[in-house]
């Protein structure tokens, strides 16, 4: 008996970036008859002014609407769980189409609004102090999935509408540079979500190819690198990253990047927050001219840690300061949620054991 074989799925159109999805679409509609306009009035629907069905794109005819539906999927992030702090800050977790679930924050400050968006399912990087290491890593997400968080977002009812973007949230995004890059595009592109290069910043632990990809972009994206540790010795027990990626190669790549680099620093109480620790740090930051962010530990996904003292942390930001170290103390948001980074997902769904493939390992810079 002869196997069937399972039929290939339909191209998903949110996967592809800009200039990438409008040939497509202007090949398709060409091969149609249909005018050349159809195809930018269609991407336009995408990610401007988004709809979650072909069948809602009501301005073109509905012959053409089967017809696209027939032919290309439109892929949607559901909307399983949305926590709101009484400081604003909203928490979203998002199933997927395979039941992995993934977490978007969105953080309001004044006429600012972050979204905090993942990049991976999961995480395989087990930073001692994340509670996104716990659940360890599922698998990697396409760019529907990650610029698909803003989409989500943006067609809620009212929409939320992001002037900033940070890469803080599960998963190392330089580890899934082949979508991370083209969700940079369509988030980036005015054709799409359009938010200016200066107002996304990626998070990296620091993997050095990522980085060299990244500074090679020629838009004005930001770089942050997770520090956590001023040593070697201390970060390697914080971060066993630092193993393939030691302090001193992640330092030259940050003097490398030709943009300002930011460092992110969790305050571990006992740990990594004594004078001396301060003293180190600053001489990182002023070997790359790094701006520091210092981050109250969140003791919702504290792992065991526990969080420096509000004097201790503002002492050591003086520290660093008065070594010529420009530095800011990040507020603590959504203390009243499961707001750390992977704990609402965690506690909705309890620890899974990692699902890791070959392909998914690998860190994909073309």
């Amino acid at each position: 008996m002869t196997a069937v074989p399972e039929s290939t799925p339909l191209p998903d159109l949110l996967d592809f970036a800009p200039d990438a999805a409008i040939a497509l679409l202007q090949e398709w509609m060409a091969d149609r008859g249909e005018p050349a306009y159809r195809a930018t009035q269609v991407f336009g629907r995408l990610w401007q002014r988004p709809v979650d069905s072909f069948e809602a794109m009501t301005e073109l005819p509905k012959p053409l609407r089967e017809a696209l539906a027939q032919s290309f999927r439109l892929s949607s992030l559901e909307l399983a769980t949305r926590q709101r702090s009484n400081d604003g800050t909203e928490k979203f977790l998002f199933r997927l189409h395979d039941g992995q679930f993934i977490e978007t924050v969105a953080i309001p400050d004044g006429d600012r609004m972050t979204f905090c968006i993942s990049s991976q399912a999961g995480c395989a990087l087990k930073c001692a102090f994340c509670a996104t290491g716990v659940m360890g890593f599922q698998r990697n997400l396409h760019p529907s999935e990650i610029a698909g968080q803003v989409r989500a977002l943006r067609m809620l009812e009212p929409p939320i509408i992001p002037t900033n973007i940070v890469f803080m949230g599960m998963g190392e995004p330089l580890m899934n540079w082949k979508a991370v890059s083209p969700s940079l595009s369509l988030l980036n592109d005015a054709r799409a979500l359009g938010i200016g290069a200066r107002h996304i910043t990626i998070s990296t632990v620091g993997i050095l190819p990522g980085i060299i990809a990244l500074g090679e972009r020629p838009e004005q994206f930001r770089l942050a690198i997770s520090i956590h540790a001023p040593s070697d010795a201390l970060r390697k027990t914080l971060m066993p990253v630092n193993t393939k990626y030691p302090l001193a190669e992640v330092i030259e790549a940050a003097r490398q990047f030709d943009r300002r680099v930011t460092f992110e620093y969790v305050m571990l109480g006992g740990v990594n927050d004594q004078p001396e620790h301060a003293a180190q740090l600053a001489q990182l930051a002023r070997d790359c001219r790094a701006f520091v962010n210092l981050i109250p530990l969140h003791p919702g996904g504290s792992m065991g840690f526990t969080p420096t003292s509000a004097p201790v942390i503002t002492a050591f930001a003086k520290a660093l300061r008065a070594r010529g170290v420009e530095t800011a103390v990040r507020r603590s948001r959504g203390l009243d949620i499961a707001a750390a980074c992977g704990q609402l997902r965690t506690e909705r769904l309890g620890r899974r054991a990692p699902i890791a493939s070959d392909e998914d390992r690998e860190i994909h810079i073309a």
